[in-house]
């Protein structure tokens, strides 16, 4: 597929005859490299301490059947809640989406039973999204209390944990990348990311094969 900057210098090239193109200085702006970034945090890995952070999300409750109701905000302290609990984590780039809703959310639901007897204390859904968005989207797949959506907006676990993508190009800015974690006692024993499209090792199945 042809790169952006080809696309770019085609369509400038077919709008001016030949004998007068070149290159203005905005459409040499355009084909500049971005700043340089600071460097990621390194990806996490089995063994790791899953970082101690803050996350946001709206407690399960029958009132949220009604889809005016709210809830009330509450967090989650990675450390302290999930110390001497074994949890299954994973990572979706945006709330709603396609894959999201219909591939990796919900066979975490309906394998929920199985999760629970291999010894899963909770399974959580991430996202970079706020608590609220997170609350409507676990609503609307009815998760019920079996799995849990927390946000991360400002990135408090998933940054350090080396678990974003930058998706500006497709106007979503920072997000989780698609993954998966096993965390006992705090230290990761599983580690699941998807380098293409679609769900595969950060999937319910596979998470299973590895408990």
């Amino acid at each position: 597929m042809p790169s952006d900057e080809t696309l770019l210098m085609s369509a400038f090239a077919a709008s001016r005859p030949l004998s007068s193109w070149r290159l203005t200085r905005p459409a040499l702006s355009l084909l500049e490299l971005p700043p340089t970034l600071p460097p990621l945090a390194p990806t996490i890995q089995v063994g790791d301490t899953i970082p101690d952070a803050q996350l946001g999300y709206v407690p399960y409750s029958p009132e949220l059947e009604d889809p005016i109701v709210c809830g009330l905000p509450s967090k989650i302290s990675t450390h302290k809640d999930w110390k001497n609990k074994k949890v299954v984590i994973f990572g979706i780039p945006g709330s709603f989406t396609k894959t999201c809703s219909e591939n990796h959310l919900p066979p975490y639901v309906t394998e929920y039973d199985q999760f629970k007897s291999k010894g899963v204390d909770s399974i959580y859904c991430i996202a970079s999204n706020d608590l609220f968005v997170q609350s409507a989207f676990g609503r609307v797949q009815k998760t019920g209390d079996k799995v849990v959506c927390v946000g991360d907006p400002e990135l408090k676990l998933l940054e350090p944990a080396g678990l974003t993508q930058d998706l500006s190009h497709v106007g979503f800015g920072v997000r989780a990348k698609r993954f998966a974690l096993v965390v006992d006692d705090l230290k990761v024993t599983y580690v699941g990311i998807e380098e293409g499209p679609g769900v595969s090792s950060s999937g319910a199945e596979a998470v299973l094969a590895k408990l």
